[in-house]
């Protein structure tokens, strides 16, 4: 998609990349977009490749790439990790807009997530870039179950865990 942007003279991509890139940071510490990748999963892995294509078309090619590491897009949460993970649809179409008219961009990786009072995500990109988003999961907390919840203590949840990427390599 990338080379045929290129070759199109299309002036930006909006690549759908994912909050999986970083799924294995802490659920305790904040995640900016200028931190090292630490993918959960094969999953996450892919959009560290995704990423770095983008990267690279903007840097040798001049192509302007906007990568939106997106959450838990959903309508509403539905279980305690989206309490920090979600990202509301109308939240989602502000981001896009964003990604896809905000001036003067060459290369931007950022959080697209709600304004979740419990998020692991700083959002500051993604208000650079123009959009500050508004929804808050924490509007649902209260109708959640608690049971359940991935106990690893790491952003990916279960997706983190060892036997999950283990039952991916093991068809």
């Amino acid at each position: 998609m990338l080379e045929g942007a290129r070759r199109q003279g299309v002036g930006r991509v909006v690549l759908a990349s994912s909050n999986r890139l970083t799924g294995c940071y802490p659920v305790a510490q904040t995640v900016t977009p200028g931190m090292p990748p630490r993918p959960d999963g094969l999953y996450g892995v892919s959009k560290v490749a995704v990423e770095a294509l983008g990267r690279l078309y903007a840097d040798k090619f001049g192509l302007s790439v906007v990568c939106l590491r997106i959450g838990s897009f959903e309508e509403a949460p539905t279980e305690v990790r989206h309490l920090a993970t979600w990202l509301s649809p109308r939240d989602c179409l502000g981001f896009v807009r964003a990604a896809l008219t905000a001036p003067g961009v060459r290369f931007a990786a950022l959080y697209a997530v709600s304004a979740n009072t419990r998020r692991y995500w700083d959002i500051e990109a993604g208000t650079a870039l123009g959009y500050t988003p508004v929804d808050d999961a924490e509007d649902f907390a209260a109708g959640i179950p608690a049971e359940g919840t991935a106990g690893n203590g790491l952003q990916g949840g279960a997706y983190a865990d060892a036997a999950y990427t283990l039952r991916h390599l093991s068809t």
